[in-house]
């Protein structure tokens, strides 16, 4: 039977320690090198999709946390931005594509996720997009 050994860097391990019950930490998982115990180097991401720009221009970075919240619904949603530009939302299993996709996914409305996802800072997906045009 064959072997299963996974290693952790020492930053994973710190992040999922000092994670909290609210938060979500996302680890992926990849095949090592031959036999001989080689690490495989993994091929750097690229976003793609209608957040590509916006994290190719350093406006959006991979595992930002995107939250809204809506008071009239009582409704709120927090999403994850992965390296290749999807969203992770809070209680689904598979990344969006869009932002719009997203928001949908959690207020079971169709909605323009553009201007309901708030960055950390409180800006909109939307007028990060409008700063790129601007730049």
């Amino acid at each position: 039977m064959a072997t299963l050994s996974i290693h952790f860097d020492p930053a994973v391990i710190a992040r999922l320690t000092s994670a909290s019950g609210d938060d979500t930490v996302h680890v992926t998982l990849s095949l090592g090198g031959g036999s001989d115990g080689a690490t495989a180097t993994a091929a750097p991401v690229m976003p793609h999709g209608p957040l590509a720009s916006l994290m190719q221009a350093g406006l959006l970075k991979p595992d930002t946390v995107l939250t809204f919240h809506q008071r009239r619904a009582n409704r709120s949603g927090r999403a994850v931005v992965t390296a290749d530009g999807q969203l992770i939302v809070d209680g689904h299993s598979s990344p969006f594509p869009s932002p719009s996709k997203a928001a949908e996914a959690v207020t079971g409305n169709v909605i323009n996720g553009w201007t309901l996802w708030h960055t950390p800072s409180g800006a909109t997906l939307d007028q990060l997009r409008q700063k790129l045009d601007t730049e």
